[in-house]
């Protein structure tokens, strides 16, 4: 289903221990626009390809794409099952984000779920619906 962001954010306070910052900085830097989720199985956002985020070639730096991944990821495991951190986080890159690209889209779903873990994947596609990455990570659930 469509989500907005506020709809996200709130759904996210619900979920998470108060006095958490949400949207956190790193997200909103990013300009990342909620496009879908679905509840335990699926979160899809969008982030502009802005020219800061542009390496020598003139691509997207990698680094900003695995960003954009985290910030999709993240939240996703907090509403899966909040509160986690990232264990490990592989990525292969398909193809390079090129500077004529409005925006990439993220995203993450849950492979399986374990009492200590959350395993998780995710893709990043290109405006045109090419696979530009491909993610596979593992979030660490927390005592509470």
């Amino acid at each position: 289903m469509a989500i907005t962001a506020d709809a996200l954010n709130r759904l996210l306070q619900s979920r998470l221990p108060a006095g958490l910052q949400i949207p956190p900085p790193c997200f909103t830097e990013m300009r990342a626009e909620p496009l879908d989720y679905a509840d335990g199985s699926l979160l899809s956002l969008r982030f502009p390809v802005q020219a800061r985020y542009q390496n020598p070639l003139g691509y997207m730096q990698g680094g900003f794409i695995v960003a954009a991944i985290d910030n999709t990821i993240g939240p996703f495991s907090y509403l899966v099952a909040p509160p986690s951190v990232t264990a490990r986080l592989g990525v292969d890159y398909l193809r390079p984000v090129l500077p004529a690209m409005t925006h990439i889209d993220c995203i993450a779903r849950l492979v399986q779920r374990t009492r200590r873990s959350l395993y998780l994947s995710a893709e990043v596609l290109g405006p045109d619906g090419k696979v530009i990455a491909l993610c596979q990570a593992t979030q660490q659930l927390l005592d509470r």
